[in-house]
C-alpha cells in the first residue's frame, strides 16, 4: 500500500492559505467527492482500487509527522511508499518540484516528519508558493490573491497528473517527466 499525504493546517481559518496547498492537492485529486474518515488525528480516504491511502494530518503543520507515523505503522506502509505534498517558499508560485529524499529545507512540518519517521528518504512534491516580502509566518498563513488563485488552479491540476503517474510509474521516470 502507498500513502499520499497533503500537509496543511485544520480549520476554516487556514483552508485557503499558502501553507495548505498540500490539503488542496489531496482535495483536488479526490475531487472533494469522498467522505473522509478520521483516525489518529487525521482525515483519510482509502482507495482500495489503487491500494493507496490519502491522509490530511489534523495536528497542525508542525506536528504532521506524529500523525503520519501512526498511519504508517497501522497500515504497515514502507517509508519508500510514502509521498508528501507540501508548500515550499524556495520556488515561485506555479513551480512544482519532485524529489526522492533530502533535508526539510527549513520546512518545520517536513522536519517533524523526518524526525518521526527517523528517515529523510521520503518522496515529496514541493509546490512553490513564492518568497515572502514580509514576515514568513504571516506569509505562509496568508491567502492567495485572485491572480495567484488562477496559477494555483493550474498547479493543482498538474499535481493531480503527477499523483496519477506516481501510482503507476517508476519514481525516477516520474521525476524526469515533471521536473
Amino acid at each position: 500500500m502507498k500513502m499520499i499525504v497533503g500537509l496543511g493546517n485544520p480549520g476554516d481559518k487556514y483552508c485557503s492559505t499558502r501553507h495548505n496547498v498540500g490539503f488542496m492537492a489531496i482535495d483536488r485529486y479526490l475531487s472533494k467527492k469522498v467522505n473522509y474518515k478520521t483516525k489518529f488525528n487525521g482525515e483519510y480516504f482509502v482507495d482500495s482500487t489503487n491500494d493507496v491511502i490519502f491522509v490530511k494530518p489534523l495536528s497542525f503543520m508542525n506536528l504532521s509527522g506524529e500523525v503520519i507515523k501512526q498511519f504508517k505503522n497501522y497500515y504497515n506502509i514502507d517509508t519508500g511508499d510514502i509521498l508528501i505534498i507540501y508548500d515550499d517558499m524556495a520556488f515561485e508560485l506555479g513551480n512544482v518540484k519532485i524529489k526522492p529524499d533530502g533535508s526539510a529545507g527549513g520546512h518545520n512540518g517536513f522536519k517533524n516528519i523526518i524526525d518521526n519517521l527517523n528517515n529523510s528518504n521520503i518522496k515529496r512534491i514541493r509546490i512553490g508558493i513564492g518568497k515572502p516580502k514580509y514576515d514568513m509566518k504571516n506569509y505562509v498563513l496568508s491567502k492567495f490573491s485572485d491572480n495567484e488563485k488562477d496559477v494555483l488552479d493550474e498547479v493543482l491540476d498538474k499535481v493531480v497528473d503527477i499523483v496519477n503517474d506516481y501510482l503507476r510509474m517508476d519514481f525516477d521516470k516520474l521525476m524526469n517527466k515533471y521536473n
